[in-house]
């Protein structure tokens, strides 16, 4: 679903800042704080980009970047370094780095760059969603319908995104609870819950628009896509 960002940063406040403000963006994040356990995970897991901090216990930040470009050079890279000069850019852009933002750094700058990063980065990895005249960006979670832009909240988005995804396919309350609540214990009440989001979703995406995109199949579940009259 979200995107998989890697966070290798031996700071607490810093990593735990950086969960916090990537999580509100949509992310999914995993913080390493140390050399070796970064290491271990970008190369154990997939991930879109790596956040790298150089200066790190266990192993230092450029060696895990030049170790991992000899074998993976699809995964996006940022440095964060408080090293400010130009040999230390030039070194770290060398060693394979995509970008390198210099600490301390604005909030607003690190996700602008996140996001152009991957815009003009990696080509298989899936930026926008539409069906019809509905569109979502997954970069910025911006979500529009025929010119219109739609404000949902953080829940709201998640389940229109995961409904995208499976676009003209039928999902069940099952894999809605399990996919976006990460609920499996299928509690009848949270089903109570799914119906109240995706009606308050239906009147958003739908509301005034002539082709309805979001229907109900009863009995089973829910259905994102154009459906044939009766």
């Amino acid at each position: 679903m979200a995107l998989r960002v890697l966070v290798i940063e031996d700071d607490e406040k810093i990593g735990n800042g950086l969960i916090e403000v990537l999580g509100r963006e949509g992310y999914a994040v995993t913080l390493s704080r140390t050399g070796e356990d970064g290491f271990f995970r970008w190369s154990t897991e997939k991930f879109d980009l790596v956040l790298l901090d150089l200066g790190l216990p266990g192993r230092d930040g450029l060696e895990i970047l030049k170790a991992r470009r000899q074998i993976n050079k699809e995964c996006l890279v940022m440095i964060l370094s408080s090293h400010d000069s130009v040999p230390d850019r030039v070194r770290g852009l060398a060693a394979g780095a995509d970008d390198y933002l210099v600490k301390p750094f604005a909030i607003a700058e690190l996700i602008a760059r996140i996001q152009a990063l991957l815009r003009r980065g990696r080509t298989d990895v899936l930026l926008k969603i539409s069906v019809q005249d509905l569109h979502i960006d997954l970069i910025t979670r911006r979500v529009e319908r025929a010119g219109r832009r739609i404000d949902l909240t953080a829940r709201e988005y998640d389940l229109l995104e995961f409904l995208m995804r499976h676009a003209r396919e039928t999902v069940s309350r099952e894999m809605i609870a399990r996919e976006i609540w990460k609920d499996v214990g299928r509690a009848t009440p949270l089903d109570n819950v799914i119906d109240v989001h995706i009606a308050r979703l239906r009147r958003k995406i739908d509301g005034p628009n002539q082709m309805r995109l979001l229907h109900t199949i009863r009995g089973i579940g829910f259905y994102l896509g154009e459906l044939e009259p009766d």
